[in-house]
């Protein structure tokens, strides 16, 4: 991974914004549930709450990894943690609502919230791309509380599928659809099926040109400081323009919209006295809140280095410093509201993936982001695939004596 000293943002926001900082088995029965209507306006609780997330889980990930590009999707995660949140009861429906900053929200609330915020977001003009895609791949044989699968499929349009996890291509299938709903940018999000009894998979897809393009000529290799005090030769884009413009305390930031000027990349540079782990320490919910206001339009010589990379994390640990432990706990976690397997046994959350990727030129920027929660339960024994399909050894032996009967190897088998 490239380490250009970025850490970025895309969190969806009251401005919806794109943000940059720089320097059981299913029920084949439909429920009569009515879906919902669609929404004119955000719910502003919902925009907060995934406000918050995203600057949290930043904050975390700039801790754990120091010196590395940093690029998550708070609404990616946002979403595939709230279908998850359906299915959650008792003290693990607790813990989430805290962690996600759901308090004060009831499930209708949220699942009207989020399915509202979907339909407004997507294709917000014509020059910029936004789709939204959410899927739920469960295990063949288990089931699950049809009005779960139902809330997902009416607020969040979820494509719930039923697969043979054993089989060696059930990864392939999750994938491909992954890959299709990210542009081709994220080709895989499951490695494995390992025990697995429900994969809630989210898929966020972005583009969009400049609503005032750079120009390629007038493009130059320049030096980038990078964190260590050494400089690497990197194209940088310059322009002169209008741009929303805001100077703080120790940075500068520049609002750089896309198309009709509804959704914007926003820019921000420690000044060169302090540094932008320095500034990092004051990213939160709060000052972002105070900041957005303050941007004017001025008249901006811009120079933005091009860049592109991607990024991938396990958001396990990091859910847990933020209070989503027990609904890792393969002993303690409750799901009831998603899996009521009599016995009851534990489901459990194994893993959150995030994968994500950028690409900013002289153009616009591409983006995109994919979620996997990996749900397992307690009482299915693990299954791990061994596929016999290459030139193999083998022996039969007498277990009781240890006699080797036969043994040999087969490289090409015969029928």
């Amino acid at each position: 991974m490239g380490k250009l000293g970025f850490r970025v943002l895309l969190p969806v926001l009251s401005l919806i914004t794109v943000s940059l900082f720089a320097g059981g088995c299913l029920n084949a029965t439909q429920s009569t549930m009515t879906k919902p209507a669609p929404a004119e306006s955000v719910d502003a609780r919902l925009v907060t709450a995934n406000t918050g997330l995203g600057f949290n889980l930043f904050a975390e990930l700039n801790k754990r990894d120091p010196g590395q590009n940093i690029l998550i999707s708070p609404a990616s995660v946002s979403i595939a943690l709230a279908m998850t949140y359906n299915g959650a009861d008792g003290e693990t429906k607790e813990a989430m609502a805290r962690t996600l900053g759901l308090q004060g929200m009831s499930m209708e609330e949220l699942n009207r919230a989020n399915a509202g915020l979907k339909t407004i977001l997507e294709n917000p003009d014509p020059e910029v791309k936004l789709t939204i895609a959410n899927s739920i791949w469960a295990r063949e044989g288990i089931d699950f509380k049809p009005e779960f699968m139902q809330r997902n499929r009416d607020y969040y349009t979820a494509e719930v599928e039923t697969l043979d996890f054993s089989h060696p291509g059930a990864s392939d299938t999750i994938n491909k659809w992954v890959k299709k709903n990210t542009g081709g940018k994220i080709d895989k999000i499951v490695e494995r099926i390992d025990g697995d009894i429900l994969i809630l998979i989210n898929a966020v897809y972005f583009k969009g040109d400049w609503a005032d393009k750079f120009d390629k000529s007038e493009t130059r290799d320049g030096l980038f400081n990078l964190p260590d005090g050494t400089q690497k030769k990197h194209p940088l884009m310059s322009r002169t323009g209008r741009y929303g413009y805001y100077q703080g305390d120790n940075f500068q930031a520049v609002r750089i919209p896309y198309g009709s000027k509804r959704v914007s990349m926003y820019v921000f540079l420690p000044v060169r006295e302090s540094s932008l782990v320095e500034f990092s320490r004051s990213l939160s919910a709060e000052n972002w809140e105070k900041w957005m206001p303050r941007f004017t339009e001025t008249t901006v010589h811009l120079v933005l280095p091009r860049f592109k990379f991607a990024y991938e994390v396990s958001l396990n640990d990091t859910l847990k410093a933020l209070g989503m432990e027990i609904a890792f706990d393969s002993e303690q976690a409750d799901f009831g509201n998603m899996c009521p397997i009599p016995p009851v046994p534990v489901v459990y959350i194994n893993e959150v993936k995030h994968k994500t990727f950028i690409d900013v030129n002289e153009e616009g920027t591409e983006a995109a982001a994919a979620t996997s929660v990996e749900l397992k339960c307690a009482g299915i024994p693990q299954v791990t695939d061994m596929v016999v399909d290459r030139p193999f050894f083998f022996a039969i032996r007498d277990d009781q004596t240890g006699t080797i009967l036969f043994m040999g190897s087969v490289l090409e088998p015969q029928t």
